[in-house]
């Protein structure tokens, strides 16, 4: 048998499964990856030791436990490479259904740690946020439905994704998490998008999108705040938003120097949410660029390998993954330069955080499982009949 996907590799019998997953593995989003977590572990050396001293704590103690969370996250990216498609989808579903029923129970076990949003469950040792493993699995979920709609007497996937995604988004403004139940709705468009969904259809769930919006403006103080805030010509130069854009504008080219920036002293949030202003005031614009290059090369890598997957499955459920990962990104870094409101967002593989962390590593890992080399015929000698 030969393998057709992308180029012509003739497969080995007997060939070892590490051998195989190096052959077929995308090495180039994989090297990216390394390289986003090394630049998290640099930035974490210059943003956590304020908070750190704030607390109590050795200078570097969240830096050893990035690189303990992140070493997990790539150990378990390295684990869900390997898997079948198959597997993927299996695990995704029970995962995704583990994590619902978590999202469910969380007004009455959860807690806020004093952030006025019940997204958390604490462990003592640790927290664990149920809405960041949910989104892999949610994704692997609805992708199976509604290739599944596509089959011969297959179920009515696509109304049954809906439901689904009205669900989880229903779980998420109850915490109040506007900006999770916002990625949710947009990876299911993405996927519903891809699967051939029309125009109109997607114009009115917009338009349904706005009108909630308008709703929670309305109705929720904590929505209206964050939206104001971003509407206001003038930034509080007290707020989060005001310390990372003078940092910003301090940064230049090429930074204030290693060790030298100032706002990590200012922001309860410079290790996680505001990152990027760390990189930006002592590493400067150069490798504010680097980290955008890297993040846009992942996606648009990922996305020419899953143009050619004749896979159904494989190619809904990849290019909800990448679009998930990629708008994360997007978010974090708009929300930084003031271009989108202010929303509590990870930068994958970049900030600090143990949830986020291990379930982006799940995320990629389902990506690089279903963009690898798999025995098939390029999409393009479908449509061609050969």
């Amino acid at each position: 048998m030969t393998e057709m996907a992308y180029g012509s590799v003739g497969t080995v019998e007997g060939e070892a499964v590490l051998s195989r997953w190096w052959r077929t593995l995308d090495k180039s989003v994989l090297t990216a990856i390394l390289i986003l977590f090394s630049i998290g572990l640099l930035l974490g050396l210059a943003s956590s030791p304020p908070l750190a001293e704030k607390n109590g704590l050795a200078p570097f103690h969240y830096v050893y436990r990035q690189a303990i969370f992140g070493s997990l996250a790539l150990f378990v990216m390295v684990v869900f490479s390997m898997l079948p498609s198959k597997v993927i989808r299996r695990l995704g579903v029970i995962g995704f259904l583990l994590c619902f029923v978590a999202l469910g129970l969380l007004p009455f076990f959860g807690t806020d740690f004093g952030k006025g949003a019940v997204r958390w469950y604490g462990l003592g040792f640790a927290s664990v946020q149920p809405s960041e493993f949910l989104k892999p699995g949610f994704i692997v979920t609805v992708a199976w439905l509604i290739s599944a709609n596509g089959q011969i007497n297959g179920p009515p996937g696509r109304l049954w994704s809906f439901i689904i995604t009205m669900l989880v988004v229903a779980l998420l403004i109850i915490q109040p998490d506007f900006g999770q139940a916002c990625l949710i709705l947009f990876g299911w468009g993405i996927i519903y998008f891809v699967a051939g969904a029309s125009f109109i259809l997607l114009a009115a769930l917009a338009l349904l999108v706005l009108a909630a919006g308008s709703m929670a403006y309305s109705y929720s103080e904590h929505f209206a705040k964050r939206i104001d805030g971003f509407l206001s010509p003038d930034i509080d130069p007290r707020t989060q938003l005001g310390y990372a854009t003078n940092a910003i504008q301090e940064g230049g080219f090429f930074g204030v120097g290693v060790g030298e920036g100032q706002v990590k002293w200012s922001l309860p949030d410079a290790h996680t949410d505001f990152i990027i202003s760390v990189a930006a005031e002592e590493y400067g614009l150069l490798l504010v660029v680097l980290i955008i290059l890297l993040f846009t090369w992942i996606v648009l890598a990922s996305l020419i390998r899953l143009l050619k997957e004749r896979d159904a499955f494989n190619r809904l459920a990849g290019s909800g993954l990448v679009a998930m990962f990629g708008i994360q990104a997007i978010i974090n870094v708009g929300v930084a330069v003031r271009l989108l409101p202010a929303k509590g967002m990870t930068l994958p593989f970049v900030s600090y955080g143990g949830s986020s962390i291990i379930a982006m590593g799940i995320t990629v890992g389902m990506l690089l499982a279903l963009t690898r080399v798999r025995p098939q015929k390029d999409i393009g000698d479908i449509f061609n009949g050969r």
